[in-house]
C-alpha cells in the first residue's frame, strides 16, 4: 500500500523538486501538492535533509515528478538542492504544462538534478526531453547529460560514451511551429516514465 505523506515541513522542502519554470502552468503554483511513496518518508531537521523511498510519485496540478527515490537537501543560507533518483529499468521523470498552451514538456534520466542556487533542472544519464504539443511529439532531444538553465530559459545536451552508443553523440529532433488556425490536439496521457531505459540514438 501507498503512504501519503503530506506534513507540511516535508512539502516545504520538496517544493524545489516541482517548482514551475517560468513557463510552467501559472496555476499549479496556487493548487496543492500530492506526495505519495511505497515506503515511510524521513526528515532530519538538524541535517535539514528530507527523503521519500519506493516508487515516489509528487504532483502539483499538471506538473509530475516519478522516481524511485528523491532526496532534498537545505543549506544555512536557504539554497536548496534535490536528487531524484531512477531505477535499472525505469527512470526519474518529469512532466510539466506550459503556461496557456497546449503543450507539454517531459524529461527524464537515470537521475534528475535541481538546485535553486543555480536555478538549474539537469537530466542525466541517457537522458531525453520532449515537447509535446497535445499528444504530438514537436521536439526530442537526447544525451548523456541534458540541463534546464530556468534563469536564461535555455536548454544544452552533452554526450557521452556507453555501450550502447559507443560515438557518445547526442541527438535532437526538432518540429514545426504550429500551424495558425490549427486546432489542438488532445492533452496526453501521462506517460508515467514507464518506458523502458533507452541509450540516446
Amino acid at each position: 500500500m501507498r503512504t501519503a505523506l503530506n506534513r507540511p515541513a516535508c512539502l516545504l522542502a520538496v517544493l524545489l523538486v516541482l517548482a514551475p519554470h517560468a513557463q510552467a502552468e501559472k496555476a499549479d503554483r496556487a493548487l496543492p501538492m500530492v506526495v505519495e511513496a511505497d515506503k515511510p518518508g524521513s526528515m532530519d531537521m538538524q541535517k535539514q535533509i528530507v527523503v521519500f523511498n519506493g516508487n515516489v510519485v509528487l504532483t502539483q496540478g499538471t506538473t509530475t515528478l516519478r522516481a524511485e527515490r528523491v532526496e532534498v537537501r537545505e543549506t544555512k543560507d536557504g539554497q536548496r538542492s534535490g536528487v531524484a533518483t531512477g531505477t535499472a529499468t525505469r527512470r526519474a521523470w518529469y512532466r510539466e504544462k506550459r503556461d496557456a498552451l497546449d503543450e507539454f514538456v517531459e524529461g527524464e534520466g537515470e537521475r534528475s538534478e535541481c538546485d535553486t542556487r543555480t536555478d538549474t533542472l539537469r537530466f542525466v544519464g541517457n537522458a531525453i526531453v520532449r515537447r509535446l504539443r497535445g499528444t504530438e511529439l514537436v521536439d526530442e532531444i537526447t544525451g548523456q547529460l541534458i540541463t534546464w538553465n530556468n534563469t536564461t530559459e535555455l536548454f544544452t545536451v552533452e554526450g557521452g560514451a556507453t555501450p550502447a552508443n559507443p560515438s557518445g553523440r547526442v541527438r535532437a529532433v526538432l518540429g514545426p511551429r504550429a500551424a495558425p488556425g490549427r486546432p489542438p490536439a488532445p492533452a496526453p496521457a501521462p506517460r508515467g516514465g514507464n518506458a523502458p531505459a533507452a541509450a540516446p540514438r
